[in-house]
């Protein structure tokens, strides 16, 4: 019992290091949404006042024309620029964040977008000290709203955005009452100076914040999809390890196979370095390692090439399948193109003095074979089972005895589609009773 419960203790912990790593991933991708909306919020204003000072001094009739009245460049300047350098902080803030992994905190999140709405409230108030307050209501800066509502889809965060539209409309519900109560006395009013007309606007402003939430919440979720099909891959990736060529990890994705234990027609392969022993007993530990890498090098390259993985390692030789994780029409065909081209690879090496000399045993053998995940839930690996397997095993042994280096058997043979050969007389193999007949390739 003690071991059962450890055993689902790791499991637990396993699960929640993978959540963690999950929402480590999800806040840095909000960071640096983050980061563009507060960079981009800092380059609008401060732009906006390189450009007023510019005009100012050069163009001031005109300016003073089209925004309506003389402006006071030093409240002015001290606006765009007090925003400008509020934004640059708040942008390192948000780059300590990335390099720390922390996230940061929803009331600061709140404030923050408090403060960025209320710039085009503070610019409609100065407004209504240089025109009437109705004609403030009316002048550019009743947009910059809509700006923040926009950059608030950056956030990822659907509430952050309803909060921004909220606090636009809101203000500017009440900058509009405060504009208009001197003006709801009597008389006709003039449309665009009726509360009515003020308070869509106001609407207006809060429905936009609703529909950048539904953004937000759309570009949330592609961000989540990315994050777990990363994670999927990392889970392909650690499951058949480092032995399976980068277009069958990508097959693998997309059909999400592999998953679970099935019956399916496979080819085996088994490959065996020939007279390891005494070439190991010559040479120091670490040139057997170094030769051994630069020959399994060979041969892995040949079965990726050819849609197979290298399903385990056996010492001096690994055990290779056609067929599985995915299937394959033409996995006999495969398999026999990979073990010539292995032969062919090895041959070429030897003969260029870059390995030592050196004769392989390769045996296929095809048949049906359970292939998926076995093992517990602490472990798993995928491995393939069956007297497919068996067979395969005995028959590269045969390769000794017969002087050969690649051995097929006759079902492998016609299912290759290669042109009718000679086999050798039927031979047993060990573990069973009907004698093989086989074809020698190399």
């Amino acid at each position: 019992m003690v071991h059962a419960g450890s055993e689902a203790d790791a499991v637990s912990g396993a699960q929640d290091a993978q959540r963690d790593a999950f929402e480590r991933g999800l806040t840095r991708e909000i960071l640096i949404s983050e980061r563009l909306r507060v960079t981009i919020l800092a380059a609008i204003p401060g732009i906006a006042l390189i450009l007023f000072l510019a005009a100012t001094t050069q163009y001031p009739e005109q300016v003073e024309w089209a925004l309506q009245g003389e402006m006071d460049r030093l409240r002015v300047g001290m606006l765009l620029g007090g925003f400008a350098t509020y934004e640059l902080i708040a942008l390192q803030g948000v780059e300590r964040l990335l390099r720390s992994g922390r996230e940061r905190s929803r009331l600061r999140r709140y404030l923050n977008a408090l403060v960025e709405v209320s710039l085009p409230t503070l610019a409609i108030i100065y407004y209504m000290t240089v025109v009437s307050p109705v004609e403030a209501l009316l002048l550019p800066p009743v947009f910059i709203y809509f700006v923040f509502i926009l950059l608030s889809t950056l956030g990822l965060d659907f509430k952050l955005c309803l909060f921004t539209g909220f606090v636009a409309a809101v203000e500017y519900a009440l900058l509009a009452l405060g504009a208009l109560d001197g003006v709801m006395g009597g008389g006709t009013q003039a449309p665009l100076s009726s509360m009515a007309h003020h308070l869509v606007k106001a609407a207006i402003l809060f429905v936009s914040g609703v529909a950048a939430g539904f953004v937000a919440r759309r570009l949330r979720s592609g961000f989540v999809n990315t994050l777990e099909s990363l994670e999927e891959r990392n889970r392909v990736v650690n499951l058949f390890g480092q032995h399976v060529s980068a277009a069958v990890v990508d097959d693998l994705l997309a059909r999400k196979a592999g998953a679970q234990s099935e019956v399916r027609e496979v080819c085996v392969m088994f490959v065996d370095i020939r007279n390891f022993t005494s070439f190991a007993e010559q040479r120091s530990p670490e040139a057997v390692v170094a030769y051994l890498n630069s020959v399994f090098e060979l041969m892995i390259e040949s079965v990726n090439e050819h849609r197979g993985i290298v399903n385990k390692f056996l010492g001096d030789g690994f055990m290779a399948v056609f067929g599985a994780p995915l299937s394959d029409p033409d996995y006999c065909k495969n398999a026999v193109d990979a073990g010539l081209s292995i032969v062919a690879k090895i041959e070429a090496k030897v003969a260029s003095g870059e390995i030592a000399p050196t004769r392989v045993g390769i045996a296929l053998h095809a048949g049906e074979a359970v292939v998926g995940n076995v093992g517990s839930t602490m472990r798993k690996e995928y491995t393939v089972i069956g007297d497919v397997v068996n067979v395969a095993s005995r028959v590269e042994t045969l390769n000794k005895e017969l002087g050969s280096q690649m051995l097929v058997t006759e079902r492998v043979w016609e299912a290759s589609g290669r042109p009718i050969a000679d086999a050798t007389p039927p031979m047993s193999v060990r573990g069973r009773r009907e004698p093989l007949r086989l074809y020698q390739l190399a």
